[in-house]
């Protein structure tokens, strides 16, 4: 940990423990006894401030810390926020009607999201940790519920673009400083991997219940389904109010702004890229986008070196584990997130499904990823979680491989047991990461740990969203090719980057 950055504080566990250093209004609070207080002293003594501290001010204000209702709320809003990110994938096609959005644009209405999401997550990350993570969270809960219900009343394909956008950057806020609560509330142990098992599942529930929703609801209207999710995640935001303990670990020193600026505009003009490669790699434009992405993110990887409070501390790329959560949520994005995104609109177009027949036969895959994900406690001293992230790409690629030759035609008995196969893979994948994201940095810097393992989870399911959609128009069967590669490379890749100690 860098030498400036404090130990985490934010809660009352101190005094819980019966701590004689313990604020004394907790004892008055739980009716033990407390040692006689000192004299008041009209001036403060050598080397002491006469402000109160910002960990001082956090420490008196912060709620006592209910591991429980933190594990709840949190995992709740993470999977209406990947419902959110997911319920385009059966919407798209009417949207696309809807909007008179021709194919070229069309990838947009899927990137959008994942746009906003990467370029804040860091962002996100860093404010939390540093100014409060529940605070983070529930503004970040609040703005997707109202940013949803807008979408919901886009006219336009660039409206809807652009509050995709705005929910990304909602987003954001909420999945960085859900896992930062998290490590906060489950310091260490087998706790913290039965609560990052949990928080997992829920991704994979979240993926698994977007669709479904939207293949429901897309049947009266494509506009309930944001309807319903602004709803939700409104009553979210209102209950975690009410439960949530705010932790934080100022750092001296200005907000990171040129780190935050960099950063933004290098990940804006990739993904931006990316998007619009679906239409020709060799366009001058691609290329100006890419080479921009590049420079800027070479300016960013200075500004954090030289900067006294960093987005991202560069020294945690030392740390073997560090390397591995993150090329794991990189391949992650690419080789799975990438390809099954578009999977339910192949599904539609090449075999002819309905978007209900197609939501369930997606939940083949991906409610069986949930169900993974909540047992993977029990692998807890027997597999490490580097390892866990290499048998889930195997597992992946497998089952992505038995779906050639089935995809064309949609047949469910050919396709369900490669996407039963491919689903375990996923909920493999889904529980290591949390877990790895917030063990592999300072316990005081988790919600910057949780913010980069999922930057790279987002650019990379950009990029294999594009690709995916690239390569579909010569077959579906050449999409999931290119998705078995990407998964092998992913297993090999996080094995060594993750060695060492």
């Amino acid at each position: 940990m860098p030498p400036h950055a404090p130990a985490d504080t934010g809660s009352d566990s101190a005094a819980r423990t019966g701590d004689p250093a313990a604020p004394r209004a907790y004892r008055r609070r739980s009716g033990e006894p407390g040692p006689a207080p000192a004299p008041r002293s009209s001036r403060p003594s050598a080397g002491e401030s006469a402000w109160p501290s910002r960990t001082s001010r956090s420490s008196r204000t912060s709620r006592t810390s209910r591991p429980g209702a933190t594990l709840a709320v949190t995992s709740a809003a993470t999977a209406l926020t990947l419902m959110n990110y997911t319920a385009p994938m059966l919407t798209l096609p009417s949207m696309s009607r809807a909007f008179g959005t021709p194919a070229s644009l069309q990838a947009w209405l899927l990137n959008g999201t994942p746009l906003g999401l990467a370029v804040l997550l860091l962002v996100a990350g860093s404010l939390a940790d540093d100014h409060g993570r529940r605070r983070v969270f529930l503004l970040g809960t609040l703005a997707l519920g109202l940013t949803t219900g807008l979408g919901a009343f886009a006219s336009s394909t660039l409206t809807f673009v652009l509050a995709r956008v705005a929910q990304g950057a909602a987003s954001a806020a909420v999945l960085a400083a859900s896992l930062g609560l998290l490590a906060h509330a489950y310091p260490a142990g087998a706790d913290r991997i039965r609560a990052t098992g949990v928080w997992g599942a829920f991704v994979s529930a979240g993926i698994a219940l977007g669709p479904l929703l939207a293949g429901s609801l897309s049947l009266a209207d494509w506009r309930l389904t944001y309807e319903a999710l602004a709803v939700a995640t409104l009553l979210v935001a209102a209950l975690g109010t009410r439960t949530l303990a705010e932790s934080r670990a100022p750092r001296d020193g200005r907000p990171d702004i040129a780190g935050a600026l960099t950063l933004g505009l290098a990940l804006a003009a990739l993904l931006t890229a990316l998007t619009l490669g679906r239409d020709g790699w060799l366009r001058p434009s691609v290329g100006l986008l890419l080479l921009a992405a590049v420079v800027l993110a070479a300016v960013f990887a200075g500004v954090e070196r030289r900067s006294r409070t960093p987005m991202i501390d560069l020294t945690l790329l030392g740390r073997p584990a560090f390397r591995a959560a993150t090329a794991g949520a990189l391949f992650t994005g690419l080789a799975v997130i990438g390809f099954f995104s578009v999977l339910p609109a192949l599904l539609q177009s090449g075999g002819g499904l309905s978007p209900l027949t197609a939501a369930w036969l997606f939940l083949a895959w991906s409610g069986t990823a949930f169900v993974v994900a909540l047992q993977t406690r029990r692998l807890a001293g027997r597999l490490s979680a580097t390892y866990q992230l290499a048998l889930g790409f195997v597992l992946s690629t497998a089952g992505v491989l038995a779906l050639l030759g089935a995809l064309d035609d949609a047949s469910v008995p050919r396709l369900l047991p490669g996407l039963i196969v491919a689903g375990t893979g996923s909920g493999l994948l889904n529980a290591a990461l949390p877990r790895l994201a917030v063990d592999s940095v300072p316990q005081a810097r988790a919600a910057m740990g949780s913010g980069a393992n999922n930057t790279a989870r987002y650019i990379g399911s950009s990029a294999g969203v594009a690709l995916a959609l690239a390569l579909s128009t010569a077959g579906a069967d050449v999409a999931a090719g290119a998705s078995a590669v990407l998964g092998v490379a992913g297993a090999v890749v996080t094995l060594a980057v993750g060695r060492g100690r």
